[in-house]
């Protein structure tokens, strides 16, 4: 039982695991505007990946963006 963060009178950590959400401007050249979204960091690589068009598109499909 090593490496588990439990002592021998079974006192369990308290801990919580936050989302890592950073505001980021985004410009968007079909609409030739820009937008500000709270995305987390594993958003911010599918946008680098993809592309800020595409991952709108997909949030507009699954209603997350308007």
């Amino acid at each position: 039982m090593v490496g588990n963060n439990v002592s021998h009178a079974m006192n369990k950590t308290k801990r919580k695991f936050n989302v890592n959400l950073t505001k980021k401007r985004f410009y968007i050249p079909e609409e030739d505007r820009w937008i500000t979204l709270k995305v987390s960091t594993s958003a911010l690589k599918n946008i680098n990946k993809k592309g800020i068009s595409a991952v709108l598109k997909e949030a507009k499909a699954k209603g997350f963006y308007k």
